[in-house]
């Protein structure tokens, strides 16, 4: 790759982290802020939540590793979202040392109270759009989707801890 054609894919990479950081929390702002914040709900906790009701019974580890965050920080958040009873931690059977977690009912129920308030927030924003850009706009984010899932690992750990060898 040409040092300018790497310069151009750095600079779109910035802008598109910009835009979904933006667009992510201005969605969380703007359509789940008033029930978030009557519940005392961040951003990392509704996270969280909405990761579990996708995958029931996730180690902590694994919410851990989806996020790309410390096993520490995930449990800070996991142990608000318990005393907030929304999350309940189980034993592992094959290993002491794990947790699981799943959602509480009220866990559940809050999920998809949260889901439909974001899923009518979105319609209205689509509704804002033509049919053309959000076409545009699906079939970009799925592009972007399968480009992230099909990132070989040893691409993926590229950019971290390089050995130099002398």
């Amino acid at each position: 790759m040409s040092t300018r054609a790497k310069r151009s894919t750095t600079t779109e990479a910035q802008q598109m982290l910009e835009l979904l950081n933006s667009l992510g929390g201005t969605i969380f702002r703007q359509l789940l802020w008033q029930k978030a914040s009557d519940l005392d709900l961040t951003y990392a906790q509704s996270q969280v939540l909405f990761r579990l009701a996708e995958h029931p019974g996730s180690h902590m580890g694994d919410v851990a590793k989806a996020f790309g965050v410390t096993l520490p920080a995930v449990t800070h958040i996991v142990d608000r979202l318990e005393e907030k009873g929304l999350v309940a931690r189980g034993d592992y059977p094959a290993d002491r040392r794990v947790y699981v977690l799943d959602l509480t009912r009220a866990g559940q129920a809050l999920v998809e109270e949260l889901e439909a308030i974001r899923r009518r927030g979105m319609e209205r924003v689509l509704a804002r759009m033509s049919a053309g850009d959000r076409r545009q706009v699906l079939s970009g984010l799925e592009a972007l989707v399968d480009a992230a899932a099909n990132v070989p690992e040893d691409d993926a750990r590229a950019g971290r801890g390089r050995k130099v060898s002398r």
